[in-house]
């Protein structure tokens, strides 16, 4: 296998196969250098679409090992493989890994500097804790979902971005880093009890600090960022297609709006009793021509407006393109790892079977992202 070269190179790390937030956060990691081994169940017949994580992609970058954790000669071979970690990342509700024997008991007696990751929706401890739950309900009992609505109708559906990848996977990847850090600075490992649940409080912290000020309304769609004001929101074009509006500081608002040939309107852009009129002479004005047309008008400004494009659109955009956020790998066009590093840049290592003999050898003499920390190099 290729020397990884990214600024994690030499962490080791054992990922238990799950779905939602871990395989995203060991992408993450594996872009960035880690050494991890992925441990799946060995391959069933008859797989159903539930089963497709997104592997082409979120499973890049790192081998993976197919074992019963059922059966103890496979639970054996595992604990071989954790002796010789830095971490362990699983997905499983609160108790599954301690009916295994494979909790963070067990497993960091085997190995006292161990970083063991747990990502669930509910957390570890709690009313919910061992309930089922989806990205949509995490967002609902933390309010983030109530704060994305329309006045007058349930809130949207939206990607699972604010709760299993923000709230998860990127509380998950800071969480292990940093205790990684730790042991190698005090030689004593911990568990980390990643919660969505925890984490999407933590993105909606500047709504919750302005809510007791009164700059925030505890209603959907009468705000600043969510959708009330007529200057940071999407609007119709002629063709069906869309433009994102975002002037919100007013020497963009004055560009957005002189672009628009509605200077002769004179809008206070913070008197909110004007913004139903604004938002009626946007929309008018956006309908009038198409989005590609007010993109080529607003290209070269600073009015903070840009067309919506489509997921295959943005794969051709100049910017994306110029700046190789998206690229070829194993034939699938993909999002580039990020972000981009001077001395230790991210890449994307094949993926391959392996035996955990194989991935033992591999393991073997190699350079610990402890002994990193420790010797100060």
């Amino acid at each position: 296998m290729p020397r990884r070269t990214g600024p994690l190179a030499g962490v080791r790390l054992v990922e238990i196969d799950a779905i939602g937030p871990v395989p995203l956060a060991c992408m993450l990691l594996a872009d960035m250098g880690a050494d991890i081994v992925r441990v799946a169940r060995p391959p069933a017949a008859g797989a159903g679409a539930w089963d497709d994580v997104g592997g082409d992609i979120l499973h890049r970058g790192r081998p993976v090992i197919h074992l019963n954790l059922k059966d103890p000669t496979d639970r054996r071979a595992l604990l071989e493989l954790i002796e010789q970690a830095d971490a362990l990342i699983e997905g499983f509700r609160p108790g599954v890994m301690e009916r295994l024997e494979l909790g963070p008991e067990q497993c960091l007696t085997r190995n006292p500097r161990l970083v063991y990751g747990r990502m669930t929706g509910w957390g570890q401890s709690g009313p919910l804790a061992l309930r089922a739950g989806h990205d949509i309900n995490y967002l609902s009992l933390t309010g983030a979902l109530h704060a994305m609505g329309s006045p007058n109708m349930p809130p949207p559906v939206p990607l699972n971005l604010v709760g299993d990848y923000g709230g998860g996977a990127m509380f998950l990847v800071a969480g292990l880093l940093a205790a990684i850090l730790s042991a190698g600075r005090t030689g004593q490992g911990q568990v980390v009890d990643t919660s969505i649940c925890d984490g999407v409080p933590l993105l909606m912290s500047l709504f919750y600090a302005w809510q007791p000020k009164g700059l925030w309304r505890d209603a959907p769609a009468s705000n600043l960022l969510d959708g009330g004001a007529p200057f940071y929101r999407c609007y119709r074009c002629a063709d069906g297609r869309d433009v994102a509006v975002g002037c919100l500081e007013p020497q963009f608002f004055s560009e957005a709006v002189k672009g628009l040939g509605l200077e002769d309107r004179c809008y206070d852009q913070n008197d909110r009793s004007g913004w139903p009129a604004m938002e009626a002479d946007f929309a008018t004005t956006f309908a009038t021509r198409t989005r590609d047309e007010w993109a080529a008008t607003f290209a070269e400004t600073d009015a903070c407006i840009t067309p919506v494009l489509s997921m295959t659109e943005a794969l051709a955009h100049p910017h994306n393109v110029a700046r190789s956020v998206f690229v070829q790998h194993e034939g699938i066009a993909q999002p580039a790892p990020a972000p981009k590093m001077s001395v230790t840049p991210l890449s994307i290592l094949e993926s391959e079977a392996v035996s955990v003999t194989q991935a033992l050898n591999r393991w073997k003499g190699s350079i610990c992202g402890r002994d990193l920390v420790d010797s100060g190099k």
